[in-house]
């Protein structure tokens, strides 16, 4: 790709974003979600491969429908409060229509089929973005109307979101597709304590960002993306494929890591709240997450293939790590012993 056009859709991005997570007024929060679903499209469908134009079309429909209910439940609310405040959306239809269309911006169960498929569409890069930078408005949108949203709708769908996104991954050998289902999953943590504690959703998101983008752009690196080219990745570079195992388990949120992190605050804020069966069904469905990381960490560091005289195996690369990958995996690992400092902040 043209870097000035690589450039302006960079620019888009981060314009569209900008604009969503800090305006007050409905139809400005509308106008940066279309730029960033009109930024990220080319990003998208840059290979020209048919998956990839495929991808493309899925998320500009998906997304454009739900930015028309996002209008359309504003409008409602506006008919019948008079105001265009986002901090105001106080008509119970118009916040039900409102957390359909982010559920669906965010892909949320019911709204969830779409996300995998433009994820395995997508370049490794344009991936991490879908699925950190593209949740942040959002997600924003969610924490701005946290107060008129409906507990018992968030709290269905997120441990749907849970339920089905461990379930759908147990099967899956393309990686993209993995974590497409990994998000899927967090995101039903992000929405269960949306109601009762705003900021422990973001600062699950943050976390949950951080280490997304080490495992991404780590897989980049190793230029992996299936389980098959992951059990053969160790030889290129050992110490990268090491520090992934530990941000993988990370991610699955294994306690002494960061990932466990934002899960215990949401298990003790459900608790707080009496909601204690809730956090324990999540809790349970979370170990089908934990399954299938255990099996990309176990392919990642533990095994070779059956027949190894069928793969090429590429031996030590030069090429050093990036600053930036180092940097990622080594607070996606080690965060949590400031968990005080953190608690203290919000």
């Amino acid at each position: 790709m043209n870097p000035q056009a690589k450039l302006i859709f960079t620019i888009s991005l981060l314009l569209g974003t900008t604009i969503t997570i800090s305006s007050h007024h409905w139809v400005m929060a509308w106008a940066g979600l279309e730029i960033n679903t009109l930024a990220i499209l080319p990003l998208i469908s840059k290979s020209h491969h048919p998956r990839a134009i495929e991808a493309a079309t899925k998320y500009f429909l998906v997304q454009s429908a739900a930015s028309a209910l996002v209008l359309f439940s504003s409008m409602t609310n506006a008919w019948h409060t008079g105001q265009w405040d986002i901090t105001q959306m106080t008509h119970p239809t118009s916040s039900l229509i409102l957390t359909s269309a982010i559920a669906m911006k965010l892909g949320l169960v019911p709204f969830h089929f779409w996300y995998p498929e433009v994820l395995q569409g997508s370049p490794l890069i344009t991936g991490l973005l879908l699925s950190t930078i593209m949740k942040l408005p959002p997600i924003t949108l969610l924490f701005m109307t946290s107060p008129s949203l409906n507990p018992t709708f968030l709290t269905v769908m997120a441990i749907l979101s849970a339920a089905l996104g461990g379930w759908m991954g147990l099967n899956q050998t393309q990686i993209r597709k993995i974590l497409a289902f990994s998000s899927i999953s967090h995101l039903g943590w992000m929405a269960i304590v949306l109601v009762y504690n705003p900021k422990l959703t973001l600062l699950n998101f943050y976390l949950y960002a951080l280490m997304t983008a080490a495992v991404f752009l780590t897989l980049n690196s190793m230029k992996v993306l299936k389980l098959t080219t992951l059990m053969t990745a160790w030889t290129k570079a050992p110490s990268l494929n090491a520090m992934l195992l530990l941000t993988l388990l990370s991610l699955a949120g294994l306690p002494p890591l960061t990932g466990f992190l934002p899960k215990w605050l949401i298990i003790q804020e459900l608790t707080k709240q009496d909601m204690a069966p809730a956090a324990t069904i999540i809790s349970l469905l979370s170990l089908l997450g934990l399954f299938f990381y255990l099996r990309l960490a176990y392919c990642t560091t533990i095994t070779l293939p059956p027949h190894t005289t069928n793969h090429m195996k590429q031996w030590h690369t030069n090429k050093s790590t990036s600053i930036l990958i180092a940097v990622l995996t080594t607070t996606s690992i080690t965060l949590l012993p400031i968990a005080p400092m953190i608690l203290t902040a919000i």
